[in-house]
């Protein structure tokens, strides 16, 4: 099994999470800024009124550390059960590669599952190991098809 780089940070930091996304900084103005994306504004992750921690991580950053917040905390969101549990085993697709190189699949109600070592376009068959509130990682079983990358 592959390790997830995710594993090594705090649980207390992890279970804090309420959403987890790729985004690109863009600048205007001599000012920088990150779009959330509006799923999250529709589940209900991310009150568009709120102040929210953002947490960056670098590719760089060891994978023991906890990357830095900033801004202030905000009332934490009702979170529905998430759609898998540990040791179930689903058929995905991998729709990216996240930051850290992992291919993320996204199974019922947009709910985000880390496959490590899968790559955009491969169909897989995984076995979730670990699950939080809003993500979960799982081990590829069996290979469907293998992408082009």
């Amino acid at each position: 099994m592959i390790e997830s780089p995710y594993t090594g940070m705090s649980d207390d930091f992890v279970d804090s999470i309420a959403c987890l996304y790729s985004a690109t900084i863009t600048e205007s103005d001599g000012s920088y800024s990150i779009d959330v994306p509006e799923r999250e504004i529709e589940l209900g992750e991310i009150d568009p009124d709120s102040t929210i921690r953002v947490a960056i991580m670098r590719e760089d950053t060891a994978e023991t550390e906890t990357p830095e917040t900033v801004t202030t905390p905000r009332a934490p969101a009702e979170h529905p059960e998430p759609p898998v549990e540990e040791g179930d085993i689903r058929e995905v697709t991998i729709e990216s590669t996240g930051d850290q190189g992992d291919g993320i699949a996204k199974v019922d109600r947009g709910f985000v599952v880390i496959v490590p070592g899968a790559r955009p376009g491969d169909d897989v068959t995984v076995k979730i190991d670990s699950v939080q509130p809003n993500y979960a990682v799982a081990e590829v079983v069996e290979e469907e098809t293998t992408s082009a990358w």
